[in-house]
This record gives C-alpha cells, sequence and structure tokens, in this order.
C-alpha cells in the first residue's frame, strides 16, 4: 500500500504537468516527445537529467584567471569564455582575434598620454616614447613593461654609427623583441607587441618615436627623468653627452655633473646649445618681434637699438643652453659651470650633445569645446 502511493505521486505530479502545458498550448504529442527525449529512458524508467553547464561560481573563477592573464575587460573577457564553452585556452586565443581588431579601430583615436622610457650604458643611451591614450592606461604595469622593453631592445640593436640618432617606429616595427612578463610573453615582433598591449587595455597605443645618443670620445652619456612611476621611466626626460679633451680625466665628477645638467635641460627647456648655433630664421623672427615692442615706446632710434640689443641678451639667456641661469643656483650660468668642471678634472670639458623630450608634446589634442548655453548651464 505505501509503495502504491509512493509511485503514485510521480504520475499525479505528471498529469499535473500535462494539464499546466496544455493550458500553456502545447499538445499532447509535443509534451510526449518532450518527455520522452528528457525524462525517460529506453526501458520506460524515469532519469534524472544532468546539466552540462558550468556552474556559477567556476565560472567566476574562470572569468577572474582569465583577467588576470589578459586584463581585457571583464565584458570581453565573459563573451570569449562563453563563445568558446568556457575552455580557458580556447578563451584566450579568441581575446587576443578580438582585441586585434579592436586595436586596429582604435587606432584613429588621439593617443597623446604614455611614457618615455630610458636605456643606457657607458657610451649610448636611448630614449623611447610610447603612447596611449589615459594616464590611466600609463600606469598599467604591462604597458611599463612594454615601454622598459623598447628602450632595452633599440639599445641593444646595432650602432648606427651617429652621435645623435631620432628614429621613427619602422625602426623598431619588424625586429624581433622576446617578451617575459607574466601577460606578456614569448618572442615576437615590436609591432606585434604594440597592437598585443592595444588590444589588453583596451586604447590606442602607438610606438612614437626615438632617439639614440652617443660619444665615442672620452666622456659620458648622462639622463634624468621627470615624473618617475619606477626607475627608467617617466613623462620628461633629460640626456646629455659630456666629453674631456684629457682621455685621463677622471669621468666621476663628469657623471655627477651631467646628471644635474640633465635634470636642469628638463627645467630650462632649452632650444639650442650655443649663441652659434641658434638658427638664422630664429634670430630673425626674435628680432623682428622685439624691434617691433622697442618701437611702440615712441623712443629715439638709438634707445630702441639699445633696447633690442639688451633683449636679445635676455632671449639668448632663456633659450641657449649654455646661456642659461643654473637652476641649482641660479648665481651661475651653465658655460661657468662647465669652467668650474674642466679645472676640478685637469682637462677642458664640453657639451657634445643634448636632448628634451616630453610625452606627447606636438600632438594635436581634441579641443574640448563648450556651447555657452552649456557653460551657463553648468555655473
Amino acid at each position: 500500500m505505501a509503495w502504491g502511493q509512493g509511485a503514485r505521486r510521480p504520475i499525479l505530479g505528471l498529469l499535473s504537468r500535462a494539464q499546466r502545458q496544455a493550458a500553456r498550448g502545447y499538445t499532447s504529442a509535443t509534451f510526449e516527445t518532450h518527455l520522452s527525449s528528457n525524462h525517460f529512458a529506453p526501458n520506460g524508467m524515469i532519469c534524472r537529467r544532468f546539466s552540462s553547464e558550468v556552474p556559477a561560481s567556476e565560472q567566476m573563477n574562470l572569468i577572474k584567471r582569465l583577467r588576470e592573464r589578459t586584463c581585457a575587460p571583464i565584458k570581453d573577457v565573459k563573451a570569449s569564455l562563453v563563445s568558446c564553452n568556457w575552455d580557458i585556452e580556447d578563451a584566450q586565443k579568441d581575446l587576443r582575434k578580438r582585441g586585434v581588431i579592436s586595436a586596429a579601430k582604435k587606432s584613429s583615436r588621439t593617443a597623446a598620454e604614455g611614457l618615455l622610457a630610458i636605456a643606457q650604458d657607458e657610451k649610448r643611451a636611448v630614449v623611447v616614447e610610447l603612447n596611449c591614450e589615459t594616464d590611466f592606461v600609463a600606469r598599467n604595469d604591462v604597458f611599463q613593461y612594454l615601454a622598459s622593453s623598447l628602450a632595452k631592445m633599440a639599445l641593444s640593436a646595432q650602432d648606427p654609427g651617429k652621435l645623435v640618432f631620432p628614429f621613427a617606429p619602422a625602426y623598431l616595427e619588424n625586429m624581433s623583441i622576446n617578451l617575459d612578463h607574466p601577460k606578456l610573453s614569448g618572442e615576437t615582433t615590436v609591432q606585434n607587441a604594440v597592437t598585443e598591449v592595444a588590444a589588453m587595455v583596451g586604447e590606442n597605443v602607438k610606438l612614437r618615436r626615438g632617439f639614440m645618443l652617443s660619444t665615442t670620445a672620452h666622456g659620458v652619456v648622462s639622463s634624468y627623468l621627470h615624473t618617475c612611476p619606477q626607475p627608467g621611466l617617466g613623462r620628461i626626460a633629460g640626456l646629455i653627452t659630456l666629453e674631456a679633451e684629457d682621455s685621463s680625466a677622471s669621468l666621476d665628477a663628469l657623471k655627477r655633473v651631467g646628471s644635474s645638467i640633465a635634470m636642469h635641460i628638463v627645467a630650462a627647456k632649452p632650444l639650442f646649445l650655443s649663441k652659434d648655433l641658434v638658427s638664422a630664421a630664429a634670430l630673425e623672427n626674435e628680432c623682428d618681434v622685439l624691434r617691433t615692442q622697442a618701437e611702440s615706446s615712441g623712443k629715439p632710434q638709438m634707445a630702441i637699438e639699445k633696447m633690442v640689443e639688451g633683449r636679445l641678451r635676455k632671449y639668448f639667456e632663456d633659450v641657449v643652453l649654455l646661456e642659461q641661469k643654473y637652476v641649482v643656483n641660479d648665481s651661475t650660468n651653465i658655460k661657468t659651470l662647465l669652467n668650474d668642471l674642466s679645472k676640478e678634472v685637469g682637462s677642458k670639458v664640453t657639451i657634445g650633445n643634448f636632448i628634451r623630450m616630453e610625452v606627447g608634446e606636438g600632438i594635436e589634442r581634441p579641443e574640448e569645446t563648450a556651447k555657452p548655453e552649456a557653460m551657463a548651464c553648468a555655473a
């Protein structure tokens, strides 16, 4: 009797379900097919259907692991896992394919943020600029690792045989680079590495330019980076070569003063090394501006010439490195600093070349314009 009551319960449950399905518009044939395909074995026994889907807890774990591997947005990570039936290896490959397409779409967007990376040895220094769209991405460890790796690779490349060697992205793009980062590893080309990082961070990433500074004489290459998130990276860079005539002169003092002048270059923004190297066009343009300003004062011609001469001297102090006041001690200038260094080492010391670079300089940023009405509403 007990068995009969127990057996009747599932049957009554099925009949009740059949009535509900009929109310929803299911035919008896459809319902029988649904039951036979999902709940009954060939021998007529009722079977439990097990789900082949990944449990929710495991899904969250896979999403977390794949995001840690790739840094991709959670939305894209989940979409790739779902499309690959929650296989994390296939999903990672799918994300890379999606990333390449996404990076290509973003390549036209303005990338004016980023970092400068410096790598150097005793005779050479290289600085490269890697751009992105926001300073948030510039703080990303994968982005920073790529910038440092590009500078080191450029330093290890064949010496171009020039004391100052500016290079465009094409100089490095097809070179092979070996990466060793938890999220970015293996051997690939520079261009592919940049594209892969762009896919990871979801922004336009570009290798913009680079400079190599060398010295063949008895001297040193010194550098300084401003706003450094970590050694070898920054937003503004100053590089300089100091050379001593006597090959027996100690280089320790040159290194010390060289680092200080590199910092001065970052702060003072010189355009020329000496007055002799000021371009004729720049000098003529400045003289025209100064003469126009002086003539507006209404003073005699002789006084105007003296005014132009005095202001031109001030112009040289602003843009010529050797004439600039030393930022560490404004009672002296760089020329005097070099003379004192020459006396210290017992040999004449000169500046070979210098470079100043800043992230995003010369890039036109999209202007954010607001209508007067909107500004009034905001106020």
